[in-house]
């Protein structure tokens, strides 16, 4: 079943609303927001070009919010009034919210980061430092949305991170999860973040950035922020377009570079082109990821080509939005979507931002300027540190109407393992250079030997496309990206260090496991707060049920130094790792349901989740306890998100072959 789209809101560096994600005018050459931007300039960046939000006043603080905060708050809002046009009562459904975002309140963090270093005392963990910190912000101060959310889950999947999001409403939406979920993504630009794509050699040193084109140089960064309201086919008052395909892959080659053969991302496109029932024929639209550096740019050619074929390759419209919007992101995906929506709406192709000749390597059809065209289907791709890939199907009609089987099928929890220390000969056993292990962050370390004990205790995992892994992390990666900004601090931003930056990315835990254990079904992160490694749970489970994959390890893991014990006294390191299976070999019970609720305000606490309890990767503590548990629940610390998940143990009965 579908997803209609029936409203949004959206914001970047072209406006808000309909002109934050324009397909542009029929004839006229593309819009480019990408300027030089002062703060970078400032910083000492070599490569300053930015394309800011307006409007925000001042770069350090919005009325003392962080930029995220704001951004995401005009989205929202705005998402809000447009369903409220269409659907008054609206509320009073049972409504989800699935967002994603790569850096989260990283300027919040920043500030916080260099107070520590001067001895300041930290705030409580619900306010700026964390990645879901705009989340619970915004829902605190917000009138204008439900009393509570449920689901509600934040994707950390980096540059996917909205993509997945809104593949994961649309899945909640099949599985009668809640009636209307609102899903997107956002983020805002920070030193922290630019800094460490320059020392990555992937920002441009020109504007605009030339995707696909002979000498193209890289990005430049953006912010911004999509959510989209959608609901199931047929239930809709009125349908703008639809999403009607969904897959996510990863490479399992590198955790920052791409496949070179575009064989990740193809997989993910013609599994939702598959799953939406259309023809490569219907598709006229490609909105490409288009980092415009050096080695993605012909990946993503390949993948393209291989996901249409060579004949439709050359009439299909291939877009790169972040050359005039620069890299948002968290929302990228979300605000690229968009503008295949209002392609699709008016009727045209919309036109590339750049000059000069087509990369024989990268070979795309470009727009110099807007077409008409009566384009009915529209493929969005994305891709991501760890490895990752996205791609979304949308379409102006209803798709074939079609049986996605298997759908509804149980899933079953096998006894977990936990670390509380890294084991010694970890290396060794994971069959690693020690280097190359010691590269890593805590957080990654703990992660791989968890999961290397599950292997180890569940022999047989099948791996490759059928299996995929969800890492949770309470405080994410705060620790690392601590030492990664006093490199900064201390020798400026063009000293940044290129090995550290991509561990700042909550999804780099899932893309070494991918790497390690040779899992190339879905692989991301998720964090909505403390009670993360419930929510790593519940959306494993929601992937199994849904079909997606037939396996997905679970690993919660957690890195507390300084930083993290100043937030919260009573968070601890280790990890924990279980599997999520649809087959009830080697599991130990059935997850029977699930609540994954987030309240807009503490005057409704208690109406998703009573309890608190453990927290952060101890929350699947009592699944490697020798009596396993009935249910699990866990709070985040600000009150405002919880998860409840109730498990139906296994009898002798049961067969388990």
């Amino acid at each position: 079943m579908s997803a209609a789209i029936v409203a949004y809101g959206a914001v970047s560096a072209l406006g808000e609303g309909p002109s934050a994600a324009s397909a542009g005018e029929i004839g006229a050459r593309a819009r480019v927001a990408i300027v030089r931007d002062e703060e970078l300039v400032g910083a000492g960046f070599a490569r300053p070009f930015v394309a800011r939000v307006k409007d925000l006043g001042r770069l350090d603080a919005v009325d003392e919010r962080d930029r995220a905060d704001v951004i995401l708050a005009r989205a929202l809002a705005a998402c809000a009034r447009a369903l409220d046009a269409e659907l008054p009562e609206w509320r009073s459904r049972r409504v989800g919210l699935v967002l994603g975002t790569s850096s989260g309140a990283m300027r919040s963090a920043e500030r916080a980061f260099d107070g520590h270093a001067a001895g300041a005392k930290l705030v409580h963990a619900h306010d700026p430092p964390t990645y879901f910190a705009p989340v619970q912000n915004v829902l605190r101060e917000a009138r204008d949305l439900p009393a509570s959310f449920d689901p509600s889950v934040l994707v950390l999947a980096a540059c996917a991170s909205s993509t997945i999001a809104i593949g994961l409403g649309a899945r909640y939406l099949a599985a009668d999860a809640c009636d209307i979920v609102l899903a997107g993504g956002f983020d805002a630009v920070s030193v922290f973040v630019a800094a460490g794509f320059e020392t990555l050699r992937a920002t441009s040193a020109e504007i605009p950035p030339r995707p696909f084109r002979v000498g193209r140089d890289g990005m430049a960064l953006g912010e911004g922020a999509a959510v989209l309201a959608m609901m199931r086919e047929g239930e809709a008052p009125r349908a703008r377009a639809y999403v009607a395909g969904f897959a996510a892959t990863t490479d399992a080659v590198h955790l920052t570079a791409p496949d070179r053969t575009g064989g990740g991302l193809a997989r993910a496109g013609v599994a939702a082109l598959r799953e939406s029932g259309g023809s490569v024929e219907d598709v006229a639209l490609v909105s490409a990821h288009a980092t415009a550096t050096p080695f993605h740019d012909p990946a993503e050619a390949r993948a393209s080509g291989s996901i249409v074929g060579a004949e439709c390759a050359s009439r299909v419209a291939v877009h790169p939005y972040k050359a005039q919007i620069g890299h948002t992101l968290g929302a990228a995906g979300a605000l690229e979507l968009l503008v295949c929506v209002d392609a699709l709406e008016r009727g045209l192709l919309p036109a590339a931002a750049g000059e000069g000749a087509i990369d024989p390597d990268a070979r795309v059809r470009l727009l110099d300027v807007a077409s008409a065209a009566s384009a009915g289907v529209a493929l969005k791709l994305s891709s991501a540190f760890g490895g990752a890939n996205a791609a979304l199907v949308v379409t102006r009609e209803p798709p074939p109407r079609k049986t996605r089987a298997p759908w509804g099928r149980p899933s079953y929890v096998s006894r977990a393992v936990h670390v509380a220390v890294e084991s010694p000969d970890l290396a060794d056993r994971l069959g690693v250079a020690p280097d190359r292990l010691a590269r890593a962050d805590a957080l990654t370390r703990l992660a791989l030997d968890a999961v290397q004990r599950l292997f180890e205790a569940n022999g047989g995992i099948t791996r490759g496309d059928r299996a995929g892994v969800v890492v949770a992390q309470a405080y994410a990666t705060l620790e690392t990206n601590l030492l990664f900004r006093a490199r900064i601090r201390e020798r400026g931003v063009r000293m940044a260090e290129p090995r550290r930056f991509p561990y700042t990315s909550p999804n780099a835990v899932a893309g070494e496991c991918s790497l390690a254990f040779g899992l190339t079904g879905p692989s991301f992160a998720v964090g909505s707060g403390t009670h993360a490694a419930l929510e790593a749970l519940a959306v494993a489970s929601l992937l199994v049920t849904s079909g997606d994959v037939e396996h997905v390890v679970v690993v919660a893991t957690d890195e507390v130094g300084a930083f993290v014990a100043a937030l919260d006294p009573d968070a601890r390191q280790g990890a924990v790792a279980t599997l999520v299976s649809a087959s009830p070999r080697n599991a130990s019970a059935r997850i029977a349901s699930v609540a994954l609720g987030a309240l807009r305000c503490r005057g409704v606490e208690g109406a998703l989740c009573a309890a608190s309890r453990l927290v952060g990767h101890r929350a699947l503590l009592p699944l490697a306890a020798a009596t396993f548990p009935t249910s699990l629940d866990a709070r985040a610390r600000s009150g405002l998100a919880c998860a409840h998940i109730t498990l139906e143990a296994l009898g002798d009965a049961v067969d388990r072959a």
